[in-house]
């Protein structure tokens, strides 16, 4: 059984892995930023963990001790056209989303590599894949993981150490309720905020499950050997991920606005 670290621990993908890792007998070192959010979450460990603060990084893996599989899963969202988000948030959105899980890796492929194994679990998003508009800059965070983690996974495989990217489309978390956007209240970009809530209610986000069966494909991807880089998660997911990969840029876009009655 692997012990595991999981970051954004509180609520979501995080908790629910923690839970479906547990319950098939793995040891869980579970982190959040706020060490009481894990209340009533057992597992065999619960830090604090800030993916990112460098120090923070640091005393969380050297508690940890042995970390056999990493899931990196802490992140944030931020919203907005790229002509009006601030860029400070944008600095603020690649250091959790990106920073934070190459801290993260950063501080724990020494010692599988010195096993001569190990698991790294990247939690992406269909976004990786394709982006959205008024989710450019998060659409970006999930690019730059998958590109981190497509290159590890061509330099680390060579040392016993396996890279997989969870690729979720929508799911009930508590990601989007925290979710901050900027200039969508307001013309010019309004009425373009009026339409991405249309085509996400089309593709089923007010019916969209609860986490668990991303928490079952990062299981499944800990005990999978070898795993696969990419798991898509849900039907949304696989369908557009499925189309955007047979498709040229302009197919893509003429089938996802036909399907989702897009006129912009």
């Amino acid at each position: 059984m692997a012990r595991t670290l999981i970051t954004g621990c509180s609520t979501g993908f995080g908790r629910a892995a923690a839970i479906e890792l547990t319950k098939r007998g793995h040891q869980v070192v579970a982190t959040s930023r706020r060490v009481e959010a894990l209340e009533g979450l057992d597992v065999e460990t619960r830090l604090e963990l800030d993916v990112t603060d460098e120090a923070s990084v640091r005393a969380a893996v050297d508690a940890a001790g042995t970390v056999d599989a990493l899931v990196n899963n802490a992140g944030i969202v931020i919203g907005g056209p790229v002509e009006l988000v601030p860029v400070a948030e944008v600095h603020r959105l690649f250091e959790t989303n990106v920073f934070g899980p190459l801290r993260m890796m950063q501080a724990v492929l020494p010692q599988m590599r010195a096993r001569g194994r190990g698991t790294i679990v990247n939690v992406s998003s269909v976004n990786g894949r394709v982006s959205a508009p008024l989710s450019g800059f998060y659409a970006a965070t999930k690019y730059a993981l998958e590109a981190m983690s497509e290159a590890l996974h061509y330099e680390a495989e060579h040392f016993g150490i396996h890279t997989v990217i969870i690729e979720p489309g929508y799911f009930r978390t508590n990601l989007s309720d925290s979710r901050l956007d900027y200039g969508v209240n307001t013309a010019p970009y309004d009425e373009l905020k009026r339409l991405a809530d249309q085509m996400a209610a089309r593709i089923g986000r007010d019916a969209a499950p609860g986490p668990e069966a991303v928490a079952c494909a990062i299981a499944d991807a800990i005990e999978a050997d070898p795993p696969p880089l990419r798991v898509p998660v849900g039907s949304d997911a696989e369908m557009v991920l499925a189309a955007r990969a047979s498709m040229d840029d302009a197919a893509f876009e003429a089938a996802m606005r036909a399907v989702l009655g897009v006129e912009w």
